[in-house]
């Protein structure tokens, strides 16, 4: 079992270090933008109100997972099956 986890974190590894499509590189950018806003927003030194904490939270969540799910697509020619 330990084994199979490991050769699945391996191939997540290498399909990471491979070439990630045009499409996917621009939205892996404004993915981090989007993160990067919610993290100005939730990091402002004044006080806010609750509904833009709340904005600015999910912003970070939704560019991060915009983030990671866009550095593991690879050009379908690059999959091993």
């Amino acid at each position: 079992m330990e084994k199979r986890i490991q050769d699945k974190l391996a191939s997540l590894g290498k399909r990471c270090k491979k070439e990630t499509p045009p499409f996917f590189k621009k939205l892996r950018t404004a993915g981090i933008v989007l993160a990067a806003i919610g993290t100005s927003i939730l990091a402002a030194p004044i006080a806010l109100p609750a509904l833009a904490v709340t904005i600015g939270g999910y912003l970070i969540l939704g560019g991060s997972v915009i983030t990671a799910v866009s550095q593991t697509a690879v050009v379908e020619a690059d999959c091993e099956e």
